[in-house]
């Protein structure tokens, strides 16, 4: 038996970049997650579930509401980096965290947020981040794909807010002191990437943690 597969990726990236169905992707795929003889699943979780709000497409740990949930948001990002820290030896996929807020609060709040005291603490458990991206020229025909299963179909008519996301994004992401890769997913070849995010994992030992010293 080999070392242990522990893999931990923050997918960020603005919509219409395949951050989902990479996960899903990523979930199943035997180098990220081992050969299976039956399927099963690691924990694939979001910040952009929207758990603050009793209503569909309301507010989370994302769009929170700077007045009235700030505390809120943090207090959740303890109990995540509490819960990563806990299960050190796990698989954890993670679908916009931490870098999509800082970008949502800044563009719709003017508000900035530290996080170096959570990256800090991600860094060593093995966090790495994904950051799926798309040249501008392709989000016309990714947004013709996504309507045909979009619920909500309206938040994809102004195409110029992914792209003005995704530079902010980007700025975010180089400051972090999370190790990152750029993915391009433009040709919309998912499994492709997720070949790609293994390469990248396997080249820079995001695929394994070492034992700490005070573990059996």
């Amino acid at each position: 038996m080999g070392a242990k597969l522990v893999g931990k990726v923050l997918l960020e990236g603005t919509r219409l970049t395949h951050k989902t169905d990479l996960a899903f992707a990523l979930n199943e795929h035997t180098r990220f997650v081992g050969p299976r003889k039956y399927r099963y699943h690691s924990p694939v979780v979001s910040g952009e579930w929207c758990g603050f709000t009793n209503h569909p497409w309301g507010r989370g740990l994302v769009n929170f509401d700077p007045e009235r949930e700030l505390q809120l948001a943090l207090d959740t990002y303890r109990t995540w980096a509490t819960l990563f820290s806990q299960l050190r030896y796990y698989t954890w996929i993670v679908d916009r965290f931490h870098i999509s807020t800082q970008c949502w609060q800044k563009l719709h709040n003017n508000l900035d947020l530290d996080f170096r005291w959570l990256e800090d603490l991600l860094g060593p458990l093995g966090f790495r981040i994904i950051h799926c991206v798309r040249r501008p020229e392709t989000f016309a025909q990714a947004r013709l794909e996504r309507l045909k299963v979009s619920g909500n179909p309206a938040q994809y008519d102004e195409l110029q807010i992914f792209m003005d996301e995704q530079d902010l994004l980007r700025e975010f992401v180089n400051r972090s002191s999370l190790m990152a890769l750029e993915l391009d997913v433009s040709d919309g070849d998912v499994d492709a990437a997720a070949g790609r995010v293994c390469d990248w994992l396997e080249v820079t030992g995001g695929l394994h943690l070492p034992v700490a010293p005070t573990e059996p």
